[in-house]
This record gives C-alpha cells, sequence and structure tokens, in this order.
C-alpha cells in the first residue's frame, strides 16, 4: 500500500514552490538547501535522543528487580511502553531516509558542477567511517554511523535502477529480516555467535562480569575504565546489528530514501498535500495500532516467535515512521513561515557534530568520570533530560549558525571530502 501511493503520478516533477534557500558555498557552487529536509533531521536527532539516553543512563542494563525498586518505577512502565510505540525504530528510520535523500543530493549537484559524484560520496563514506569508528571506542559503544558508512559504500549499485525496481528493492530488503529470522528458527543458526565469543573474551580480560556489567560506567573512575567497556561494548554493538537483521532495514532505507531523492518529492511538497495527508492517515491507522502490539512483545520479553516478531516490527516501525514524515511535511506546508522551523532545522543542519555532542552529553551527565547519575534514576526522569539536551542543542546550534556556514564537524568533514579549505565564517 504504502509503495503504491509514492508511485502516485502527482509525484511527477513540477516547479518547486516550497521554501527553500539559494546560496552559494564556499567553493562557489550554487546550492539549494530545503528547510524541510533539516527540520526532519532535528527532529530525528530528537528522537534519537530519547532512544540512546536510557542506555547511556544504563537504565537498559539494569535487573527488573533494581528497576522495579525505583520510586519512579510506575510511571516509568508507562514511559517504556510509550517508548516502544512512539520511539524505538522511528527515528534511525527517518535518519536512514535522509541519508538517501542525501546521497541523490550529491549526485545531482556533482552532476551540476562537472564533478565526480561517486568519488566524492565514496571519499565521504571512507571519512563518516573512521569518524563512526573513533565514536564508536573513545565516545559510544552504540555508534550508529560505522554501519552508515559501511552500507553507504553499496547504495551507488542502486543508483541507475528504475522507480519501480528501487520500490521492489527497498520492500525486498525491509522484509528480509522475517526470512533471515524465519531460518534462524527453523535451522538453529546462531550468526552472532564469534562476536558473542569476542565479548566473553574481552570481558574476562577486562574484569567485567556480569555483576559489574550495568554499574561498570557509573562507577568508572578513569577513562581508560570507559575505554575498555567501549572495546568491549563495540562486539555488543556487532552483535545488536547481526540479531538486529540492522544491515537489511537500514540497506532499505537508504534505498528508498534515495527513491525520494531521485525524483526530488521533498521539493514539491505544495503540490503533494492529497497524498500526504493520505500517508499520514493510513500510516497512523497501520502503524499505531500494530507498534502497540509491537510494545506488548517487548515489554512481555517477546512471547511471539522471532519471525513474527520480525514481520511486526517492519509493518509497524516503517509505517509509523512515514506518519511522522508526513504529519511534519504537512504542518510545514500550511505555516512554513514560522520561526519555529528553523529554529529546530539548526540542529538538524549540523547532525553529525550534536549527534556526537549527545554522547559527549551522556558521559558528562551520567558516566562516573562525569556527574555519575547512571544507575541511579528512573527511565522519566532520564528522558526529561534527554529532552533537555536536545533543547540545549537548539540554542547552541542556533547560535553557531548565525555566524559559521556549518557546525564544526561538518566543516572538517567537507573539506577532507572536498580537499580544498572551505570558508567557515559566513562573513
Amino acid at each position: 500500500m504504502m509503495i503504491s501511493i509514492f508511485l502516485h503520478p502527482i509525484f511527477q516533477k513540477k516547479t518547486l514552490t516550497l521554501h527553500r534557500k539559494i546560496d552559494k558555498d564556499s567553493m562557489g557552487d550554487t546550492k539549494e538547501r530545503f528547510i524541510i529536509l533539516d527540520l526532519l533531521r532535528g527532529i530525528a536527532l530528537l528522537g534519537i535522543c530519547l532512544a540512546n539516553f536510557p542506555e547511556f543512563a544504563l537504565y537498559t542494563f539494569q535487573s527488573s528487580d533494581t528497576v522495579a525498586a525505583m520510586p519512579t518505577a510506575g510511571i516509568d512502565t508507562v514511559v517504556k511502553y510509550l517508548q516502544y510505540i512512539l520511539v524505538d525504530g522511528k527515528f534511525y528510520t527517518i535518519f536512514s531516509l535522509l541519508f538517501g535523500i542525501g546521497f541523490s543530493i550529491i549526485l545531482s549537484n556533482a552532476s551540476k558542477n562537472r564533478k565526480n559524484g561517486l568519488l566524492i560520496f565514496y571519499r565521504r563514506m571512507a571519512l563518516l567511517f573512521f569518524i563512526g569508528l573513533f565514536h564508536l571506542i573513545f565516545l559510544w559503544a552504540g555508534d550508529i554511523l560505522i554501519l552508515y558508512a559501511f552500507l553507504g559504500f553499496f547504495l551507488p549499485l542502486f543508483r541507475n535502477l528504475s522507480n519501480k525496481k528501487l520500490l521492489v528493492s527497498t520492500a525486498i530488503l525491509l522484509l528480509f529480516p522475517i526470512l533471515v529470522d524465519s531460518c534462524i528458527t527453523l535451522f538453529d543458526w546462531n550468526l552472532s555467535a564469534p562476536v558473542i565469543k569476542a565479548t566473553k573474551h574481552l570481558h574476562d580480560r577486562f574484569g567485567i562480569t556480569d555483576d559489574t556489567f550495568p554499574v561498570w560506567l557509573a562507577e568508572a573512575t578513569s577513562y581508560a575504565e570507559v575505554l575498555k567497556f567501549n572495546v568491549a561494548g563495540s562486539c555488543i554493538r556487532m552483535q545488536e546489528f547481526i540479531e538486529g537483521n540492522r544491515a537489511f532495514k537500514v540497506m532499505g532505507l537508504f534505498v528508498f530514501g534515495y527513491y525520494i531523492g531521485k525524483n526530488r518529492l521533498y521539493s514539491t511538497l505544495n503540490e503533494q498535500k492529497k497524498i500526504l495527508h493520505k500517508i499520514r492517515n493510513c500510516c497512523f491507522l497501520t502503524g499505531f495500532p500494530l507498534s502497540v502490539l509491537y510494545a506488548w512483545n517487548a515489554m512481555n520479553g517477546y512471547p511471539y516467535s522471532l519471525p513474527v516478531t520480525a514481520t511486526l516490527y517492519a509493518v509497524s516501525v516503517f509505517p509509523f515512521s512515514l506518519a511522522y514524515i508526513s504529519t511534519c511535511c504537512l504542518y510545514y506546508i500550511k505555516n512554513k513561515e514560522r520561526s519555529i522551523f528553523s529554529r529546530i532545522a539548526a540542529p538538524g543542519k549540523m547532525a553529525l557534530t550534536n549527534y556526537l555532542m549527545q554522547s559527549v552529553f551522556g558521559i558528562i551527565l551520567f558516566y562516573g568520570i562525569g556527574f555519575g547519575m547512571g544507575a541511579k534514576i528512573g527511565l522519566i526522569h532520564i528522558e526529561w533530560i534527554a529532552l533537555s539536551v536536545f533543547l540545549v542543542q537548539i540554542v547552541y546550534s542556533n547560535g553557531w549558525l548565525r555566524y559559521f556556514r556549518y557546525g564544526p564537524v561538518e566543516w572538517g568533514w567537507r573539506i577532507l571530502t572536498y580537499q580544498k579549505m572551505l570558508k567557515l565564517k559566513i562573513n
């Protein structure tokens, strides 16, 4: 149903009428920057912060008895349900779609300026891989950038496919985890066995036990202890990628994002209101109840089989994410002159900097080498802290972008990508 909606004839290219910024970058190239993309990226950052901070705060690692003994245990249960319904998987989905759109924009801009778009993109992915590796080891073992960079190398393989084949590829990739989990159940496979073995080896070497694991970071008194946990945690992260079939999901979202970008669907939103209304209504009607069912399954220890759980994830997360996107687009179309959009878009314009900064905030707030709040507070307080961190990011992002063209990490990333010094200050 969702795929057929995006094949609607009104998605043909039309005159660009949506709010946009047209300027010249430091290399003299004329560029368009659509606020809606930065706005969605900013909203995705908020959702990612809400999703990641329970892990930063070590709440996710606590035993059920420890969680039940917290004074906020009752409200925390409600918040956890809401997390599974409204947050889990939805915002990395948005981020992944935007990644695919970004790939199409890189190719388009390179073509206009007679440059090798693939070379630029591959160089950009190589740099992102090293940024992700740094983040994974030295800041937080829950990094996603390294997976994005790795899968990004394969995205150009889809660039010459027709619209129909792009949509078919999207559907196959998003549904493929159901087949994988069915085979795992049927044949008793353990695909993550090598990284589980590596994790055990590193835990034994560093002295991380089942008892110390949930509080290790909160009790860490030196950065060396954090580094040990992250090195071992990088193997756990690989285990999560494997067991969650994350590569297929993210690749499918990349391809769908590329389809959106290739057809510049984000540039003609004024003409798409009717179809956006249909997407919003259909996706909320299907995504919300299925997300509630998925949440019940997760909160009750996954009583459903792996294939059923994978199916629930596929038919709930993706539609609900489209519902979020279409709702944001419709509200933006109707109220695009409001300053709130540019305020929230500012963190999205320097999304890489802010993604890394969320990890810095997490270390300072929750680890023992910082304020040591981890493993001590309930989920409701953690989410309020996450919201507060994002509000701080809105403030400093808007302040920074008053004087500078790019976020600090984005600036360095661009210099190394284009191999040319770029002007940072606006004036």
